[in-house]
């Protein structure tokens, strides 16, 4: 999953700019001057321009993450106009469908799973999640992702297996016993997080199967699992309202209004006081129009060369492979110890990631020849030799995504990803490989069963290997397994 960050950068320069010449000189009470003079009555020197641009730097890399979270909460559960809501806090929303073209509040969205979701309000007191016992035949994950977009735990078929439990999730104040009756405490980092399951579908016809499975995902108050009064309700807040598309506008202000419900920790203290030395944290108010043409200039630079160091990352800092980008780049805390780029990266390619572990995820704009994958210009193919599907423990799959927005496409026949659960009805190759056609007309009636429809332009592929197998082949470690995806080829 992801929020839809990627390609509107320019646009922001561009109206940014524009904004910076009509407004002239900005306010002598701008965020960034502001924090200088609390500075300097403290005895500490205001930064300079090229320092302002270097801390304000840090801030995109720092924040991004959080900000792409704090918009997808926005969204899904606080503003009830968004077209993306999906409930209220500490309720399961279920999903009985897979995503569509027709979801656009996260990019890169998986659509092998109906997900159920939950977003946890941890403030009054934690909350217990409970989950049926689960066919071993079928997959299915918890995934704890805190407002700092780790990973802070797994429930589910590898990670505690198929029977049913209860399981105890804490805030970060919340210093209790582990109450009887409850398998696991899980502690997240922030008052507010989000919690993903994935139900998997074998096909159309199993959706009532999944809807029964989903039935059993509950959530209740401790209080209420120990059949007590409940403490005081958590004070209402007014959230900034918040738009995934709306990051675009003024990144900083959303980064104001996140760092509102991430508390300080020892990895981030530093720069969370770096971020302060320009106006930017909890409480404050980073208005970019405001700025002098100074700091706007220096924010602005700063923001695109942020941005250019993540998609640097994202090139080189996983190995590649094949054409496919493979690394491990989602965790818990001690997973990135402060590592803000990697952080960063990971939830631009594809914010909530899972863990390694729980599941790989190649991706891919180019074919064999490194040239940048378009529709509009070739057809592909993308063949697994005999014997050489992605080794998994539970399903692997191929999903197509607009090489520019990184939505699921619109396609004549609803067809938004390949993956093993589909495999009797596709046609091998005399030898036993396995082919996909990646083109936006059909290869055929013949080949149709074993289409993937492309877009009228550039593809972004992704391959999702759900709970990857340790022993050879293997995908793991990621980047560096035994096992290797085959290359995208152009066909003409």
């Amino acid at each position: 999953m992801r929020t839809g960050f990627s390609g509107h950068l320019k646009w922001v320069l561009l109206c940014a700019v524009a904004a910076m010449l009509a407004a002239g000189c900005g306010k002598k009470d701008d965020a960034i001057a502001v924090a200088a003079k609390q500075d300097a009555v403290k005895g500490v020197p205001a930064p300079g321009i090229a320092e302002t641009k270097a801390i304000a730097e840090d801030a995109f890399i720092y924040g991004l993450p959080l900000v792409m979270n704090y918009a997808v909460m926005q969204e899904f559960v606080v503003d009830k106009n968004s077209g993306q809501y999906k409930g209220p806090f500490n309720e399961v929303s279920n999903e009985a469908r897979v995503f569509t073209y027709k979801d656009t509040a996260v990019v890169t969205p998986n659509s092998d799973t109906p997900y159920s979701m939950l977003w946890l309000d941890l403030r009054a007191e934690p909350m217990v999640i409970s989950v049926p016992a689960v066919d071993k035949k079928r997959y299915y994950s918890v995934q704890l992702i805190d407002g700092n977009v780790y990973n802070y735990g797994y429930i589910g078929s590898r990670a505690t297996g198929v029977e049913a439990g209860d399981y105890l999730v804490a805030g970060p104040d919340w210093k209790g016993e582990t109450p009887a009756g409850i398998k696991q405490v899980f502690h997240s980092t922030t008052p507010f997080g989000l919690t993903v399951f994935r139900t998997q579908l074998f096909n159309a016809q199993d959706m009532p199967n999944v809807k029964k499975v989903q039935a059993g995902y509950k959530a209740q108050p401790l209080s209420a699992f120990l059949k007590q009064p409940a403490p005081p309700a958590a004070p209402k807040i007014d959230f900034l309202p918040a738009t995934t598309a709306g990051i675009k506008d003024n990144f900083y202000q959303y980064l104001d209004a996140a760092l509102q419900f991430v508390p300080v920790t020892d990895e981030d203290k530093a720069v969370r006081a770096r971020l302060a030395s320009i106006g930017i944290g909890p409480g404050r108010a980073f208005e970019f129009k405001d700025l002098s043409p100074e700091h706007k200039a220096a924010v602005l630079l700063a923001m695109k060369e942020g941005d250019d160091k993540v998609d640097k990352f994202l090139a080189d800092g996983m190995k590649d492979v094949n054409g496919w980008k493979i690394g491990s780049v989602f965790g818990d805390r001690a997973f990135y110890k402060g590592d803000w780029l990697m952080r960063a990266a990971a939830a631009k390619g594809g914010i909530y990631g899972n863990d390694a572990v729980e599941a790989v995820y190649p991706m891919t704009r180019t074919d064999a020849g490194g040239e940048t994958l378009d529709g509009s210009k070739h057809d592909y193919t993308l063949t697994f030799p005999a014997g050489q599907l992605p080794p998994v423990n539970a399903f692997w799959s191929v999903t197509m995504y607009d090489g520019k927005t990184q939505l699921l496409i619109e396609n004549p026949i609803g067809r938004y990803l390949i993956n093993s659960p589909m495999l009797p009805g596709m046609k091998k190759n005399p030898d036993g490989s396995l082919t996909l056609y990646i083109q936006k007309a059909s290869p055929g009636k013949a080949k149709e069963a074993n289409w993937l429809p492309a877009p009228n332009g550039p593809i972004y592929l992704v391959m999702r290997l759900y709970w990857p197998k340790t022993t050879p082949p293997s995908v793991l470690p990621a980047g560096a397994g035994s096992w290797k995806p085959p290359a995208v080829t152009a066909s003409k």
